[in-house]
């Protein structure tokens, strides 16, 4: 039985979703969808994503960060255009979507590590978790954790998809927890198997990353909240538990860790 669920990462500010939004929020509420997040990726997208708040107030929620994808030339100025924003309505709940990603390039690498660390700092400053991005980069972004393990309040590592080893060196913060997502039902996924080894429940939250990585069987469509069931089933046959109690702990990890107290 799926029960209320939160989407803690999802685009919905992208062009994806600009004909249909509040379509795909009443399918999210319809669901069991009863919060999303939504991550900022650069100064120019924030806009939108405040506005989403706002008319969705209780519903949808915040995360302002620059996202290691777009770490350029210009990223020192687009941080300064950032943070006077952390303290204005509607507040983030976060610092994100952070992070380290050398998948496609590492032309901008110093730039990444630098981008990457201030934010870590806003965060710490903020007393806000972090929502963190990490493609083949899990040593160098460690490192820079580590400096500050005792000050971090928290956060997500966004759309984990390693091993065992990697989601052993993850979960040494004791802080963190795990974002899954639709590549955990994908037929060639490992997860299934290395979740329930490794990674305990109160160690996981729900996310989809949408509009990309739909999970089966909508694998190729535009992915949204709605889609997050498909998640908490395949998660439920993983740990040989009820879906209830997937959505129980995956909720109440995703309180503990942005809406503390």
């Amino acid at each position: 039985m799926i029960n209320s669920f939160i989407d803690t990462h999802i685009h919905l500010d992208g062009e994806e979703f600009a004909d249909d939004l509040q379509q795909v929020i009443e399918r999210a509420k319809a669901a069991g969808c009863s919060k999303v997040f939504i991550p900022g990726i650069d100064v120019v997208g924030i806009p939108r994503i405040q506005q989403i708040c706002r008319d969705n107030e209780g519903f949808a929620f915040p995360m302002y960060g620059l996202h290691p994808e777009e770490v350029k030339e210009d990223w020192a100025e687009q941080l300064q255009q950032i943070k006077p924003l952390l303290t204005l309505t509607p507040s983030p709940i976060a610092i994100g979507e952070v992070g380290l990603d050398f998948y496609w390039s590492r032309d901008y690498y110093d730039e990444q590590l630098l981008c990457f660390e201030e934010q870590v700092k806003w965060a710490i400053e903020m007393c806000l978790p972090l929502m963190i991005h990490c493609r083949k980069g899990q040593a160098e972004m460690v490192k820079i954790l580590r400096k500050y393990e005792s000050d971090i309040v928290g956060g997500v590592f966004h759309c984990f998809t390693g091993n065992e080893q990697e989601a052993r060196e993850l979960l040494s913060f004791p802080r963190f927890s795990l974002g899954i997502g639709g590549v955990s039902t994908f037929k060639k996924s490992h997860l299934p198997e290395v979740l329930p080894n490794v990674v305990p429940l109160e160690r996981l939250v729900l996310e989809t990353d949408a509009p990309y990585m739909a999970p089966v069987p909508r694998r190729g469509e535009r992915n949204e909240s709605s889609f997050v069931p498909y998640i908490i089933t395949r998660l439920a046959e993983a740990y040989g538990v009820s879906e209830e109690t997937i959505c129980t702990h995956t909720t109440n990890n995703a309180l503990r860790i942005f809406f503390p107290g």
